[in-house]
């Protein structure tokens, strides 16, 4: 059984304090927000965990393996290092998708993310050491199938980026409404999904859909380990399985396998 828990980062009162005491230099605030998702890659990546800037004042991180204090840890490190503070949800369930609202609820129960009176909060259930397994995360590792052959080599940059923003909006719409899941566009043309524990055959669904909406063609392979790091691995490793052997769902349970 895959049981995910998702961590939701938000930082505080970020948006009066952008304009606080006059408008910030937009590269100041690209600068601040980059450097801060790079931060928070590091110190969750070092416990196992991934993380996703969605829209950079708000992340959502993988965080099997990371407890409550490692939480605690990061915000710290954050307080003293940066202008902002950042507020912390933490929800565990089958899919990412509910694992999600719970970590979402624990914020916004707390107060509004433009509340100058929230600070640092840190709340939200744990998966315990004893109720780890060493398949709890199913990650789905999709991308283009010869990107570069069929849009990089052939047509100017933008043209590219418009085609696999489109193909991530339309597997991010049809894997979270149908299949529970969390996708996120990693770069290049690359999305990550946390899932719940899906079949083969909701890939290929998600690809054919992708395929029939988007005109973008998709594969994809999928992992299950104890963190986001173990599944991941296992998911580039099915991904090479999928280029090596012209498949388009191809799945390991660790990276060892």
């Amino acid at each position: 059984m895959v049981t995910t828990q998702i961590s939701l980062v938000q930082i505080d009162n970020y948006g009066p304090w952008t304009v606080t005491p006059e408008p910030r230099r937009e590269v100041d605030l690209q600068t601040l927000q980059s450097r801060l998702y790079a931060d928070l890659c590091q110190s969750v990546g070092r416990e196992g965990g991934y993380v996703f800037f969605t829209r950079f004042d708000n992340m959502i991180a993988v965080t099997n393996g990371l407890d409550r204090a490692d939480h605690a840890l990061i915000q710290e490190s954050i307080a003293n290092r940066y202008p902002v503070s950042i507020s912390m949800g933490i929800g565990v369930a089958e899919s990412p998708r509910d694992a999600l609202a719970d970590a979402t609820e624990v914020l916004q129960t707390a107060g509004s993310a433009q509340d100058g009176d929230r600070r640092e909060i840190l709340d939200g259930d744990v998966l315990g050491d004893a109720d780890r397994n060493d398949t709890d995360v199913q990650i789905a590792h999709f991308d283009v199938i010869d990107v570069t052959g069929t849009y990089t080599d052939r047509v100017d940059a933008f043209e590219t980026f418009i085609t696999v923003e489109q193909g991530y909006t339309a597997l991010m719409r049809y894997m979270h409404r149908e299949h529970d899941s969390l996708s996120f566009f990693v770069g290049g043309d690359n999305v990550i999904a946390a899932c719940p524990g899906l079949a083969a055959e909701s890939y290929e669904d998600a690809i054919e859909h992708v395929s029939a909406t988007a005109s973008v063609d998709l594969q994809v392979g999928v992992g299950r380990g104890a963190t986001a790091h173990d599944a991941g691995m296992a998911a580039k490793h099915a991904l090479e399985e999928c280029r090596h052997n012209g498949t388009r769902v191809e799945r390991t349970l660790t990276a060892d396998d």
